[in-house]
């Protein structure tokens, strides 16, 4: 359970990350790639940048923190999860010719933003 709770958080910050990453600075974006798209430990990562663990960690912590309060205030991810999800019950409903229930999910889709 807790090594799915693991991999859903890593997915979210993953996506989190590819949708704010311009918004945070050089040295936060090389942290958060390397620790979650490259999967260095927090001490290969104080050794790289010549700083403490702790240094590290505290920077990732916050980062983290960012990205989930930019999520709260512009919500991309969360649009893109509503798109996905319509987009898969589109496919669905097209491949029962359910055609009332398409036009139905791309209303709901138009009216996403």
């Amino acid at each position: 359970m807790r090594r799915l709770l693991v991999l859903e958080k890593t997915t979210r910050v993953n996506y989190l990350f590819d949708f704010y990453q311009e918004l945070l600075t050089p040295k936060q974006k090389s942290y958060m790639e390397l620790y979650y798209l490259e999967d260095y430990s927090l001490g290969e990562i104080s050794e790289t940048y010549d700083v403490s663990r702790q240094a590290v960690y505290d920077n990732i912590k916050r980062t983290e923190a960012m990205l989930e309060e930019y999520e709260e205030k512009l919500g991309l991810y969360k649009r893109f999860e509503q798109r996905n999800r319509l987009l898969i019950e589109m496919k669905e409903s097209l491949s029962q010719q359910n055609l009332d229930q398409v036009k139905s999910l791309i209303e709901e889709l138009e009216n996403l933003d």
